[in-house]
């Protein structure tokens, strides 16, 4: 049975929508980024946590973990702490360019050791911990913003919906319409790279 760590309503939805039967087991991790950590690092990192913490309790089954991360000018932007928080990391995004990286973790108790080549956007690797096979991977999606003015973005925060999003916007929201274009993974954007996440379980499911 596939275990997903996490409560996100976009990241349900992406695999029901993708038709992955799964249940739910949210994971409660520290998210502070690491002294030095790159973003790539940090939602690899993250993802493996939530994976590993949820796993523990449930062993016998595969879990997936997910952590999404907004860099723009080197910045890393996770969820907004407050509305103000959201309206500085919209006038950030507002006209330019920026990644969204999505790390994925899947575990298991199968012992296996093997190497998997990487695709453009994407990183990919997997490693023994004993009894524990852990596979680690992330997308990266380019996202283009245009210009938003004060009074928008004043708009955007007061209707809350980028409160509990990585960047402070849903691209499958009210932010759909600032994003003209996007070069990657739509569903990464969304929260979940459905299409990297279903070559992993592909990948270790018997032959």
């Amino acid at each position: 049975m596939l275990v997903l760590a996490s409560a996100s309503p976009r990241r349900l939805e992406l695999l029901r929508s993708a038709g992955i039967s799964f249940v739910v087991q949210p994971a409660d991790v520290d998210e502070t980024t690491l002294p030095g950590e790159g973003a790539r690092e940090c939602a690899e990192r993250l993802a493996r946590e939530k994976a590993l913490k949820t796993w523990r309790s449930r062993p016998q089954d595969t879990v997936l973990g997910a952590d999404t991360v907004v860099v723009v000018d080197g910045t890393m932007l996770a969820k907004p702490a407050d509305a103000a928080d959201a309206a500085r990391m919209l006038r950030m995004l507002a006209g330019r360019t920026h990644q969204v990286i999505t790390g994925v973790c899947l575990v298991k108790a199968r012992p296996s050791l093997s190497h998997i080549p990487s695709r453009a956007g994407t990183t990919h690797k997997r490693e023994n911990k004993d009894s524990t096979e852990v596979q680690t991977a992330s997308e990266t999606t380019l996202v283009t913003m245009t210009d938003i003015s004060d009074q928008e973005i004043a708009d955007y925060v007061a209707s809350g919906e980028p409160m509990d999003k990585a960047g402070a916007y849903a691209i499958q929201g009210t932010a759909s319409r600032w994003i003209p274009r996007i070069e990657g993974d739509y569903s990464n954007v969304v929260g979940l790279p459905v299409a990297l996440v279903y070559r992993m379980l592909r990948k270790g499911a018997p032959e």
